[in-house]
């Protein structure tokens, strides 16, 4: 992969003596399935994919860099914009980084409603990217059909955190406020809805013999390849490793949970599909199981150094204004170290390395985020296929320039 701003000179020399025959193509930025963003030039000979070299950087924002000037609370917001379609993934797992920097221990009513937050989040990604996929392979009817029970889950988090898109979900040490009395019975009715618009979705778009026709075998790689490019997630799952954060190195309450972990055989897009349909469900299968049993309690933990004390006691209490203004005016004081800790987002491993002085803002940050990773790969796997075939392998990586340009 090389940066846009090199892309001239690098493919003048790379691609600059071409067998008679070739054509040299952009795909991408401008085309409908690379949404503006992504941009592959590849060599075809005929209809089929000779090479292929990738161009990121079209969204490249330096947030690792505006990591060193933000205070821990304050790169919420960066967070927010890398894989904006799960936003509370990327949220939680900064948070969960800094609050194991601090060896904060959150109420058990936290971790309930993070995990809860977590999978409908994932459920919110994974009917985006199939649904997508879809529409990129001219079905448009399957997106429509689960689109307004991703409606459904916006609207939760846009009443729990005032936001839909962009949720800056989460502070260090909690919840910027408490779940609202309804929380509860509205997930179940729309859990409830979800199942046989699952069933649904998968009789219109997964079981049809043209959509099949065009993913079975198309874009796949072995299980080695996936690892040595580094793959995590329903893209390393579909090519049959059953690695997952959430079962091989737990976080919050998923080593108390029961669910299973899909897993498919060649890495095609069909496999990377039909991983992504399981996952949906077992989430709901996790939600189910932490729904009813969301603990009384605080929604943050005890640590008035680091948890903005609420509004109405700041204006009557000399302690809580004091908090209040070193907060706001030093942040959040973190040990000196370095740390790492992973969670497993919607398209894999996501992680957060941090290098701290003690200081209000990190000295280093770097994020692990899995979209760079296994796109990678993507020459490879278009390698000798057809070029109509790229943007069904394309869209079932479900590379998001956001997360992958960071």
């Amino acid at each position: 992969m090389v940066m846009y701003e090199k892309t001239a000179e690098h493919f003048g020399q790379k691609f600059k003596d071409l067998p008679e025959g070739h054509l040299l193509v952009n795909l991408g930025p401008s085309h409908p399935a690379t949404h503006g963003i992504l941009q592959n030039v590849i060599q075809i000979d005929g209809e089929r994919v000779v090479d292929t070299e990738s161009v990121i950087g079209y969204v490249h924002r330096c947030f690792e860099k505006l990591g060193e000037r933000y205070d821990y609370n304050q790169f919420l917001v960066c967070t927010d914009r890398m894989n904006y379609v799960s936003t509370p993934l990327n949220n939680i797992g900064w948070i969960l980084t800094v609050e194991k920097m601090m060896q904060i221990q959150v109420p058990d009513r936290v971790t309930y409603v993070r995990m809860i937050i977590s999978e409908l989040s994932r459920i919110m990604d994974h009917i985006i990217c199939n649904g997508i996929m879809g529409v990129d392979l001219g079905a448009f009817s399957g997106l429509l059909h689960l689109f307004h029970h991703r409606e459904n889950i916006y609207q939760i988090l846009e009443k729990l955190t005032g936001a839909r898109l962009t949720t800056t979900f989460c502070r260090v040490g909690g919840m910027e406020r408490d779940i609202y009395p309804e929380f509860q019975s509205e997930i179940k009715l729309i859990l409830k809805g979800l199942k046989p618009a699952l069933d649904e979705f998968e009789e219109l778009l997964i079981r049809n013999k043209i959509f099949n026709e065009r993913t079975k075998g198309i874009g796949g790689i072995s299980s080695e390849r996936a690892i040595a490019y580094g793959f995590s997630g329903p893209n390393l799952r579909a090519a049959g490793v059953p690695w997952d954060v959430r079962k091989d190195d737990p976080y919050m309450f998923y080593d108390k949970v029961d669910f299973d972990i899909p897993v498919g055989e060649d890495g095609s897009a069909l496999d990377r599909t039909l991983v992504r349909m399981e996952e949906m469900r077992q989430s709901m299968r996790i939600i189910e199981q932490l729904i009813d049993g969301i603990p009384e309690g605080p929604y943050h933990a005890d640590v008035p150094h680091t948890f903005l004390p609420p509004k109405d006691r700041v204006y009557h209490n000399m302690e809580e204004l004091i908090y209040h203004f070193k907060i706001i005016m030093h942040g959040v004081k973190v040990p000196p170290g370095e740390y790492y800790h992973a969670t497993e987002a919607a398209n894999g491993e996501l992680g957060f390395y941090v290098v701290s002085e003690g200081e209000k803002s990190p000295w280093r940050v770097h994020v692990r985020r899995p979209c760079f990773w296994y796109y990678q790969a993507f020459p490879e796997m278009v390698k000798g296929g057809l070029l109509a075939d790229t943007i069904a392998t394309m869209s079932s990586l479900n590379v998001i320039a956001g997360e992958l340009d960071c």
